[in-house]
């Protein structure tokens, strides 16, 4: 269970996240939702601790995270494993190097310097691309890949990190419907075939409620709603996303979202 409680973070006298609390149960798909700088990025970034807290806490299974330091957070990093919107690959190294970059927190620091890979673990991150039918790319520098390959790589390599949570900020605003819903896919068949919990930021309201099974509505920092997607009526939706809300109301995505399932493992598409 991930517990975030009263969790704040301020920059100067702006309040990025404004006493956020409420919890996840294991193997839930939880989309955070919201109009631009409502606070979402800042959220998941805290519960990775790529940024500090200024107050409250987060709890998982019992342990303090907001009090980890050292070799205990570097580990809760690879329990919770982030998937960013400009996927942050080495471009230079290849893609099999960038999906071994997820199993750094379980080997010495000489051996990725060098680049001398267990076996074990270039199997593991091989399997992972072949979850998502990049396998074949394995050689090739992440530079030269589409953006939905390189999105998929960047999962591959949080899986290998074989996390208890992933956090996906944004993981499609920079791609096209087509790959919207390839990695969408994968994300669900992570969270449905593994039991892996997903925390995603989406902009888009349409890909929130067709795969996700519960929303956290942001506005200016804090939490404003908290359930169902059935239950985020249109109204709430305008009021939450205002000047944005025809934007992310509209039928933009419907190319995206229509007909979601379960895609069997390596059943998606080539990009």
């Amino acid at each position: 269970m991930l517990v975030v409680d009263g969790l704040t973070c301020r920059f100067g006298t702006k309040a990025a996240v404004d006493n956020a609390s409420f919890a996840v149960p294991p193997g839930s798909f939880v989309g955070v939702i919201g109009r631009s700088g409502a606070g979402k990025s800042t959220l998941l970034r805290m519960i990775n601790r790529l940024a500090e807290p200024t107050a409250g806490r987060i709890l998982f299974e019992g342990v303090d995270v907001t009090a980890l330091r050292g070799r205990d957070l570097r580990q809760w990093r690879a329990r919770s494993a982030m998937i960013f919107q400009q996927f942050n690959l080495v471009g230079r190294l290849d893609v099999l190097t960038n999906v071994l970059m997820g199993r750094l927190a379980g080997i010495p620091s000489w051996r990725s310097l060098i680049q001398l890979w267990p076996e074990e673990d270039k199997a593991l991150a091989l399997s992972a691309l072949e979850q998502f039918d990049v396998a074949s790319l394995a050689a090739q520098r992440a530079d030269q890949l589409s953006g939905g390959q390189q999105q998929r790589v960047a999962i591959a390599r949080a899986l290998v990190q074989e996390p208890d949570i992933i956090l996906a900020d944004e993981p499609i605003a920079s791609l096209d419907p087509r790959n919207t819903r390839i990695v969408m896919d994968a994300l669900l068949r992570i969270n449905k075939h593994f039991g892996i919990t997903v925390l995603c930021n989406l902009h888009s309201l349409d890909l929130a409620r067709n795969y996700c099974d519960r929303l956290i509505g942001m506005s200016a920092g804090r939490v404003v709603f908290d359930g169902a997607p059935a239950a985020l009526t249109d109204q709430i939706a305008r009021e939450l996303y205002d000047l944005e809300a025809n934007e992310v109301m509209g039928s933009a995505s419907e190319d995206a979202t229509a007909g979601v399932d379960v895609p069997a493992l390596g059943a998606a598409e080539a990009a």
